[in-house]
């Protein structure tokens, strides 16, 4: 498996490549770890004000940053290295969505991380554009890291659909050796007689899929509203990580966009979210 894992100086995303390596210690991964450094123009502009420093000055400075982010990458991939976990590290400059949206394009990757924190230059994944613009394009899955815990226990948000049944298929052998407690979770709006029926019916699809990969997963319905109930069921249960599809019934895969469900489950919950979808 190849992984693309975007970082920046923070604790926070240096966590996020750690929680990389302890999900894929073993398994056959190849890391390679991003960082992508504003224009020269942005980073002046909001680290200092600008007018008060020379041109070599500032040159000067942007030069320091560089040297400075480079000894951090090359530190961050020490994490992985330790656990043998094979680690590259890269340092570009630009729009940090763009680039990093255009380096799983090309990279032939399986799967794209991203930390999340409230302050350095990743804020905007969980609170602004350069999240939703990763989310909705990227053309592999993507785990959204919160923080790092042991993978114990896992929801899955299942709805039936082709997407979600290939996110079983995506997660049973990456996750066949830590063996975690698995849950399957559907949630029907209660309609008819035979609605109950067809939700365990639509849930036991899923539990042989990941039977299949040597899981024995707990499977649970209920009604009421999709993206509450699993947020009411993540609280309660307290799982290290979320997996969820990223088109439901009212957002085909034609569309490329993440559904509302999708998106909404990301921005609310507090736990790791891996949200796949079929690598293009």
């Amino acid at each position: 498996m190849k992984v693309l894992v975007a970082v920046d100086k923070s604790s926070e995303s240096h966590m996020a490549l750690a929680y990389t390596c302890h999900l894929l210690e073993h398994f056959d991964a190849d890391v390679h770890v991003l960082h992508v450094m504003p224009d020269h123009v942005e980073m002046a502009k909001q680290s200092f004000y600008a007018p008060f420093f020379s041109k070599d000055g500032l040159n000067q400075w942007i030069e320091s940053e560089a040297l400075q982010i480079s000894e951090e990458v090359y530190k961050t991939c020490d994490t992985c290295l330790a656990g043998r976990v094979p680690c590259e590290p890269e340092i570009v400059s630009g729009d940090p969505a763009e680039e990093i949206l255009e380096k799983a394009h090309s990279g032939q990757y399986d799967l794209l991380v991203l930390g999340s924190h409230g302050r350095s230059s990743l804020k905007g994944f969980l609170l602004g554009t350069v999240h939703a613009k990763v989310l909705h394009h990227s053309p592999i899955p993507v785990l959204i890291v919160r923080d790092f815990r042991e993978i114990n226990r896992v929801l899955v948000a299942y709805r039936g659909t082709q997407c979600d049944q290939q996110a079983l298929q995506f997660i049973g052998p990456l996750l066949g050796r830590k063996k975690p407690e698995i849950t399957i979770m559907h949630v029907y709006n209660g309609d008819g007689d035979t609605g109950e029926d067809s939700a365990r019916a639509c849930v036991l699809d899923g539990s042989a899929t990941l039977r299949q990969g040597g899981h024995e997963p707990i499977v649970k319905t209920q009604t009421g509203d999709f993206v509450d109930e699993i947020l009411k069921d993540v609280a309660r249960s307290r799982y290290d990580l979320l997996v969820l599809g990223a088109y439901g019934h009212n957002a085909p895969k034609y569309m490329k966009l993440l559904s509302d469900e999708a998106l909404n489950l990301v921005r609310l919950t507090n736990r790791p979210v891996l949200v796949f979808r079929e690598k293009e």
